[in-house]
């Protein structure tokens, strides 16, 4: 929990109008941060990017509310010398992450290339501070406890190049003011990727792929936004990773059934087996990608069920002063009620 004294600093800081760029804007996270920063009085610029109808709709909620939206890719050094005139404070979330049948160069482009304009712009520019928006990812398969000295072994595209963000971001912290954020599965109003889970378990279609008993330490979308602004308002955590997990830690069968009992459904009963639908996504997927073709099924689709993490939040409750607040029940709550009103479920 926030305590008095971080409770102080942070209305103290939010006094302070400052310019901010957040790149990623109309996706998920980082539209839910540019509202928080304009609400709190900041300027805010957002480079984003419309490819989906949920970066579109995100577009029109945020012009809406009065943010300013560039469309552009991080890959293009001019998107960031546009935008960087009298920035304060840069969220870098832009990434490349749930593409499929792409080449493995667009993951370094807009990644590796991507970041490395950022930094090399904000340097130019004086920024006063960069947080760099990482991921669980670049632990790859690791099981069980991790922090931010476990090893980090990625097993796809999207970590490597994720991996290679952080490093060269934090290779500049003698130049520039820089942290890294590792930010896990993250859910609440905004967020269309859940929306699938929540459908499907609300119409009683929803599989427990395996035993179900895999861990997550998802964390509540107004949470993750608290834990970033924080970065940007502590000097003592220049150069160094932050891990910023939620307040529990579920398993995806336990996710699945708070998800229904929030809905007013059965918990799903449908059990089917991992190693068939993995090797039937191998085919799939190899199948596929000469053509451009995103499959339906994917091995990446398959990590909610194989991959397994309970994360420290130690280091950011030291340096940061942050511990996640919502628990999973309010949050799935909130979200059900946003996808309600939104006409969404």
């Amino acid at each position: 929990m926030w305590n008095a004294q971080e409770g102080i600093k942070r209305r103290s800081a939010c006094v302070r109008t400052v310019k901010v760029l957040i790149t990623g804007g109309t996706g998920f996270i980082g539209s839910r941060l540019a509202l928080r920063c304009l609400a709190e009085g900041h300027s805010v610029l957002v480079l984003g990017q419309e490819n989906t109808w949920a970066e579109n709709w995100r577009r029109a909620e945020l012009e809406e509310a009065g943010v300013t939206v560039r469309l552009g890719s991080v890959a293009r050094a001019e998107s960031w010398s546009d935008l960087m005139s009298g920035v304060h404070t840069v969220y870098h979330l832009a990434a490349a992450q749930h593409e499929v049948g792409v080449p493995d160069s667009h993951f370094v482009r807009v990644n590796v290339d991507g970041t490395r304009n950022g930094v090399r712009a904000a340097e130019r520019h004086n920024v006063q501070r960069f947080v760099y928006g990482s991921t669980i990812g670049v632990y790859g398969a690791l099981l069980g406890p991790v922090d931010e000295d476990s090893p980090c072994r990625p097993d796809n595209i999207y970590g490597r190049t994720k991996l290679e963000g952080e490093r060269i971001s934090l290779a500049a912290a003698d130049r520039l003011p820089v942290l890294a954020v590792r930010i896990p599965e993250t859910y609440g109003p905004g967020d269309f990727r859940l929306l699938k889970l929540f459908r499907s378990v609300a119409a009683g279609r929803f599989p427990i792929i395996g035993s179900g008993m895999n861990l997550h330490h998802p964390i509540y979308v107004h949470d993750l936004v608290d834990g970033l602004l924080a970065c940007a308002k502590v000097s003592n955590a220049n150069g160094e990773v932050l891990l910023l997990p939620g307040a529990e830690i579920l398993s995806s069968r336990e996710m699945a059934t708070r998800v229904a009992h929030v809905l007013g459904v059965k918990p799903p009963r449908l059990r089917l087996p991992v190693l068939p639908l993995l090797l039937l996504s191998i085919v799939i997927e190899r199948g596929l990608k000469p053509f451009g073709i995103d499959p339906p099924l994917h091995r990446r689709r398959l990590d909610f069920f194989r991959k397994s993490f309970q994360i420290s939040s130690e280091k950011a409750e030291r340096l940061i002063g942050f511990a996640a607040r919502t628990d999973f029940n309010t949050g799935v709550r909130a979200t059900a009620l946003w996808y309600e009103e939104a006409g969404f479920l």
